[in-house]
Formats: C-alpha cells, sequence, structure tokens
C-alpha cells in the first residue's frame, strides 16, 4: 500500500494508543489464571491478534468487545500439568500446540518460554524475517538440557528437549526443570520475559542472574510490573539477579491497557518540526522506558546531541528523523536495530539519503546530519512500523510517496488517520 503525503502541518489534540507492550503481557498473564479477567483499552494491532491467537492455542477461552478483552484461562493446558486440582486430567503425549506470531517477536519469544516448560512439542510459525531474527538463548537452553521428567508429576514423562529451527518453523520440546537461569543482561528483554513467565507458571520460583550491562530494564520492569498485579511475587534481588517466589499463583483480575509512549512519540514529534499537538493519555509515572523520548526531543532541539539509545532501541528511527529535520544527531548503542524488523540503522540511513541527508554508520553507532531536501524518489517503509511512521513525520514538511505503509498496522493501525485528524495531508 502506498501513502501520499503533502506538505503539511499538524495541529491538534490525540489521544496516544493503547501499549502494545503492556497488552501483551496483560493478556498472557490473564491467559494463565484459573477465571476470568478483562483488558480494556485494547488496541488490535497484528501483534497483539498474534498474542490472542496464541493465548487460544493454549486452551484460554477469548472474547473481544469493543476495545475490551475477556480471558478465561480454566480451560488452559497449563492447568493440565500445573494445577493441583487437575492433577488427575493428563494431556496427551502426541499434543502438538501450534503458535501463529505473524510478524510478532514480543509474542514468539514470550510464548517460546512458556512453551519450554510443557512436554509437548511446540510448533512456532511466522514470518520469514521473524524465524530468522535471533533465539539462541532458548536454543541453548533446551538443547543443553537433560530431558528428565517433569518434576511435579507421578508419571514416567521422560523425552529430550530440544529447540529446532526448521524449514517453516521452530519446533520446542520440553519440560525443561532448570529454576535458575544466569544469561548476558545485553540480550533482547523479550527472553527475560519469557523465562519470567516459565518460572511464574510452574509455581517453584527460581531465579535469573543477567551478566551486566545489562538493557532495556524498563522492559523487564514492565514485565514485572504486570506479574506482580496477576499476583506474582517477582522482582530484582539485587541490580542484576530476579527472582520469583515459590508457591504463587495467577490471580484474574480486570486491568486497563495504559497509552503507549513509543507511539505517542511520533505523533509528539511533529512539535518540533513546526507543529501544535497535544498528546494525551499518558501515564506520567509509567515505567515505559520509551518516555525518555520527550527529553532526547529536547536535546535534538537545542543542539546536535549524542544519544545512547540502548534501554530504547524502538525510539531509534524517529529519533533520526527528529535529527535530521534539527541539527543532526550521534546515536549509541545501536548495534540491536539490525534485527529489529528490518535493519533499522542502515533502512534508515537508506532513505535519509533520499531527502540529501548525510549519514555514518559504524558497528554500534549512527550519525545523523540534518537540511532535509524535498526526496527526488519515492520512500519505502521496508514492511517496518517504525520505519514508515518516522518516514511520514518527515514527508510531512516536504511531500512524497511512501510504499509499504501498510505495515503500520502491526503496532498502530490507526496511525494515518490519527495524523489526518490533526491536519496532515495523507491520501492512497
Amino acid at each position: 500500500m502506498e501513502k501520499i503525503i503533502n506538505k503539511s502541518i499538524a495541529k491538534g489534540t490525540v489521544k496516544a494508543p493503547p501499549s502494545k507492550s503492556m497488552a501483551h503481557r496483560y493478556i498472557i498473564c490473564a491467559a494463565l489464571t484459573k477465571g476470568e479477567s478483562v483488558i480494556s483499552n485494547v488496541d488490535f494491532s497484528e501483534d497483539i491478534k498474534a498474542t490472542i491467537d496464541c493465548i487460544k492455542t493454549l486452551g484460554a477461552n477469548v472474547r473481544v468487545d469493543g476495545s475490551n478483552v475477556f480471558v478465561d484461562g480454566k480451560d488452559s493446558i497449563l492447568n493440565q500439568y500445573f494445577g493441583a486440582e487437575y492433577a488427575d486430567k493428563k494431556a496427551d503425549d502426541n499434543t502438538h500446540l501450534v503458535f501463529e506470531c505473524r510478524e510478532s517477536g514480543s509474542t514468539m519469544r514470550f510464548f517460546m518460554g512458556i512453551a519450554m516448560i510443557l512436554p509437548v512439542t511446540s510448533e512456532f510459525y511466522g514470518s520469514e524475517t521473524l524465524r530468522k531474527r535471533p533465539f539462541g538463548i532458548y536454543e541453548s537452553i533446551l538443547n543443553s538440557a537433560d530431558g528428565s521428567k517433569l518434576q511435579n508429576n507421578d508419571d514416567d514423562r521422560n523425552g529430550e528437549c530440544f529447540f529446532k529451527r526448521l524449514d517453516d518453523k521452530i519446533a520446542i520440546k520440553g519440560p525443561l526443570n532448570d529454576t535458575d537461569f544466569e544469561v548476558a543482561g545485553n540480550i533482547s528483554s523479550q527472553f527475560i520475559t519469557g523465562l519470567l513467565l516459565a518460572l511464574s507458571v510452574k509455581g517453584k520460583g527460581g531465579s535469573i542472574k543477567l551478566i551486566p550491562p545489562v538493557e532495556s530494564r524498563s522492559y523487564i520492569n514492565m514485565t514485572i510490573q504486570a506479574l506482580n498485579e496477576f499476583g506474582i511475587n517477582t522482582g530484582w534481588l539485587d541490580e542484576n539477579t530476579l527472582y520469583v517466589k515459590e508457591g504463587c499463583c495467577f490471580i484474574n483480575r480486570n486491568i486497563e491497557v495504559e497509552g503507549d509512549y513509543s507511539n505517542a512519540a511520533f505523533l509528539d514529534a511533529f512539535n518540533l518540526i513546526g507543529g501544535e499537538v497535544k498528546v494525551l493519555g499518558l501515564n506520567e509515572e509509567s515505567l515505559q522506558g520509551d518516555k525518555i523520548y520527550k527529553d532526547y526531543f529536547e536535546k535534538l532541539l537545542l543542539e546536535k546531541a549524542t544519544l545512547d539509545i540502548a534501554d530504547c532501541p524502538d525510539l531509534g528511527p524517529v529519533l533520526f528523523a527528529v535529527a535530521a529535520a534539527n541539527n543532526g544527531g550521534i546515536f549509541t548503542s545501536t548495534a540491536r536495530l539490525k534485527i529489529k524488523e528490518s535493519d533499522r540503522g542502515s533502512v534508515m540511513c537508506e532513505e535519509l539519503a533520499k531527502f540529501g541527508i548525510k549519514t555514518h554508520m559504524e558497528e554500534n553507532s549512527i550519525e545523523i546530519g540534518s537540511g532535509i531536501q524535498t526526496p527526488s524518489e519515492e520512500l519505502c517503509g521496508h514492511n517496518d512500523h517504525r520505519i514508515v511512521m518516522s518516514l511520514s513525520l518527515l514527508l510531512s514538511l516536504t511531500g512524497g510517496k511512501i510504499t509499504e505503509a501498510e505495515a503500520v498496522r502491526k503496532s498502530y493501525p490507526g496511525f494515518f488517520e490519527d495524523i489526518k485528524k490533526l491536519g496532515i495531508s495523507v491520501s492512497d
């Protein structure tokens, strides 16, 4: 899908979309309870739809009414293995769980953590790009496991744990009985969330030691918040060690998803290019690490700042766009951008060049110049929602066309409608 954006200025008030990150976590936690929960203020992006599909795979009952998701986990397969009241109900050893993850890295990595503790084969499907993303931590953990029988079942179920990359899917088999892990702190926080979910479901407690440096700590804290809100006692034992207390169980509840700072950044960014936009619905006490965008925007508006994005890699593309439209900037800790929906550092440099912006890219840093010019050719969204939204911001200054604009459905399906309401001229 192509979008044509004409020179225009954004003015008005807009509500921030719901946090995709928190919605993922709440919906999954709800599916791990033994009753019905209501998750309200949900935006049904493609990623959230993938997570809903996957909790259905676990056996949760799901009903949607407007922006509310009703989730009942009493029939989940997890209760067949970890619920005391279901001790006489055994799942078929030949069970194959099929998880359709679309293009959602969060969905796949979160559910892989849960799948590792089940003595069944779980098959994970998704786009080719998603399946090629790193999963080395899970692969290492499973392929080094001894495959011993599940600790809290009295039958003699044995079998080898494995992690296999196949032509069209990734296959996982547990049960993994480990309760203490030691992993690098600079891996994706999605793996840490997956391990926290696994330890929480088993109810045996455990720990995760993170070898410094620890990156994306804010996303780990969001997981801790969600687990705490659903009855799991978990947190930081010290600066680099996470714990899950033994004997906890998930408790169903009703909860509202807060506004999303990650996507709000694309709306607020119009204020740095001549717009007058007020973004509502953001929790100032939020644990979302991407709320730092406000501080970073101020620095980029004043000077050619040097900014570290280790804890907010998803802000990379919009920060590059804001820098290009103002004073330029130098960004460090950019290596992780290679393993997102696209190689975000590289493709942003490629697209910014069409605006006449000079860039310089190193292994773990990117320098962005300034001096926006009207692009002489159409822009490409590279099937990446954050690239599309970042480039759309700049096109409102110059006018132009962008392809693969449908990628916004992944996280913010209402993006173009929202900016049109603010006065940005957008057409197909």
